[in-house]
């Protein structure tokens, strides 16, 4: 399924067009079908020729009714701009437009109706004027009469091409639902409706209802519907309504969401950058000082702090779950006109309090991109939480890779290296204090550490000294300086760079090469290995000290019983490595031998 929203001038023909593809009436409201003027929210659906099925959402075109129309456009991927033949580009036609290119919308069709009435061309190019230069410049174009099916087979055709070309959205994102209706009934409960961009909703399942007043609660789906039909799972892009089970009407209303639990993060303050509509990026002075924000089906009313050129700080009434790069509009509701569209950079920005703090947040607002970069994230705030950056919209896949790649990480934190590399030097300093103070009691004790650099967790301090080599080691829940830290430089310089190759690749045990060439001999290897910096595996291998620990950690995932040749392509290694680090498991009674020759950890 592909949903497409609905957009133009008042009286322009939308609900006709939607009623004329579909043989649904998508206006519910009885005052709306005697006013002749969509005042709300309506639905229809059909299947096209190609097969593919599209639901419409179709929104109000009188300008009292702009917030309406921007909870039914802000979820939805494509639209279709409907312009009347006898009328013309008019004022809502431009601020519809505003809102969708502040949106970020790209897809979707220009139609113009009522094409029975006059010669649509002159409205087309007047129409297609308009569009050049915007997000929607260079729409395909269909003039069609609902009266009397004129255009109407030319413009399923383009529905089924646009359908097409949608992208396809994940099925396992984390499920974020913007309520656009709720509802009550008889003998069932409460129904809320919205657009699901991605993710899958289940029957069954527990859901967070995040509510405008800042509530959170965890609701059950009771059942599901999709375009009428009872449905056992929906995926997006839908149209859905959910049956939730225990929750009272006015519980729910327009603008509150169905998340999953624990994957977002809600805020009330937050980093955008501006973009302009009409090709007319806003000045941030010149910007009235509270705004309304309309993302999703919410509408919020935000302070505006001016930062940089085209970057402020928006204060929401209420928290929010987004993510970096969402999309949203500010609009000013006194002028009844669309000012800016934003792109959300961050949040979790930064508190400004000292002197010069905004024009230094500016700098590094310019320097962001529209979209999550996980290296860019963690450096910015130093230490951070694997699902706190994951929430922020940071993909799950870049956050493992930062792990991946050595960046320190223990108990779902990791630390940028840059941030390690000042940690270890506050440590070094720590204990060099504590040690002047209290030489009979050498070393802190790794929660006295922790405390002395602010660390969240323990175990970083381990991961911290582990990536950034120096004087200091962990050994027996105490932070101490390292016996090495006596020998010679040549050979600390030398056990760094042993460092480096072996985070690179853990059981890659230098070849006597290698050694040579960092003039580790015998007795520079002994000496590493008595102060323990390196593990000794045999005569000429050594590893870094936990390659053992680690080593079990990767064999556990071979089964109950793996092979030789097995253990050695699950760690990457040579056999020259395999063997000897086997019998070292052996022998530390981590692993026994099976009658048929094979391991097993114990």
């Amino acid at each position: 399924m592909q949903v497409i929203a609905t957009a133009g001038h008042v009286d322009h023909g939308k609900s006709t067009l939607v009623r004329a593809l579909t043989g649904m009436e998508p206006d519910r409201w009885a005052e709306e079908r005697r006013r002749g003027m969509t005042i709300d929210l309506g639905f229809a659906w059909t299947t096209l020729p190609g097969g593919a099925t599209v639901a419409f959402v179709d929104v109000p075109g009188h300008e009292r009714f702009v917030t309406t129309m921007l909870a039914g456009v802000g979820p939805v991927p494509a639209v279709l701009l409907v312009v009347a033949a006898d009328e013309g580009w008019m004022p809502q036609s431009a601020e519809h437009l505003d809102a969708l290119e502040a949106l970020g919308v790209r897809h979707g069709l220009l139609v113009v109706t009522r094409s029975d009435l006059l010669d649509p061309e002159l409205a087309r190019d007047e129409a297609c004027e308009h569009l050049a230069g915007t997000t929607l410049g260079g729409l395909p174009a269909v003039c069609v009469s609902a009266t009397t099916g004129a255009g109407m087979d030319e413009l399923r055709a383009a529905l089924d091409e646009l359908a097409a070309g949608l992208p396809t959205p994940d099925p396992a994102a984390d499920v974020r639902l913007w309520v656009d209706r709720a509802f009550t009934i008889r003998g069932a409960g409460t129904v809320v409706t919205g657009t699901l961009a991605a993710g899958r909703i289940r029957t069954d399942d527990e859901l967070e209802l995040a509510s405008a007043d800042g509530s959170d609660r965890r609701v059950t789906v009771r059942a599901l519907q999709s375009l009428g039909q009872p449905a056992d799972e929906v995926r997006g892009v839908a149209r859905v309504a959910v049956n939730l089970r225990g929750l009272p009407r006015e519980a729910v209303a327009r603008g509150d969401l169905l998340l999953t639990p624990g994957a977002w993060l809600g805020t009330d303050l937050l980093d955008v950058r501006l973009h302009g509509v009409r090709g007319d990026t806003p000045d941030p002075a010149t910007l009235p000082e509270e705004l309304t924000f309309h993302v999703g089906s919410a509408a919020v009313a935000a302070r505006v702090r001016p930062l940089g050129q085209d970057t402020v700080r928006l204060r929401l009434r209420h928290r929010l779950p987004l993510r970096i790069g969402d999309r949203a509009v500010l609009r000013d509701p006194g002028r009844r006109q669309v000012t800016a569209g934003v792109t959300v950079l961050d949040v979790r920005p930064p508190e400004l309090r000292r002197r010069g703090a905004a024009a230094g947040r500016a700098t590094e607002l310019a320097g962001m991109g529209d979209t999550p970069d996980a290296a860019g994230e963690l450096t910015r705030r130093g230490v951070a939480r694997r699902a706190e950056l994951i929430a922020m919209g940071v993909p799950a896949r870049a956050v493992d890779r930062l792990a991946q790649s050595g960046y320190p990480a223990a108990a779902g934190w990791i630390v940028a290296p840059e941030r390690a590399t000042e940690l270890a030097a506050q440590l070094t300093a720590a204990v060099a204090e504590h040690d002047a103070a209290d030489p009979l009691d050498p070393g802190l004790p790794i929660e006295a550490a922790r405390r002395a650099v602010g660390l969240p967790e323990a175990r970083l301090v381990e991961a911290v000294l582990r990536h950034v080599p120096g004087e200091l080691v962990l050994r027996d829940g105490r932070v101490t300086r390292s016996a090495a830290a006596g020998l010679p430089a040549t050979v600390l310089d030398a056990l760094q760079e042993l460092r480096a190759d072996l985070r690179r690749d853990p059981f890659a045990a230098p070849e006597a090469a290698r050694l040579a060439e960092l003039r580790l001999g015998p007795k520079q290897l002994a000496s590493l290995v008595r102060a323990g910096e390196l593990l000794r595996v045999a005569d000429g291998i050594v590893l870094l000290p936990g390659a053992d620990d680690r080593a079990v950690e990767v064999l556990a995932g071979l089964g109950p019983e793996f092979t030789l040749s097995s253990a050695r392509q699950a760690l990457k290694t040579t056999r020259r490595v395999a063997v000897p680090l086997l019998e070292l498991l052996a022998r530390t009674g981590r692993t026994t031998r099976t009658p048929d020759g094979g391991h097993r950890l114990v």
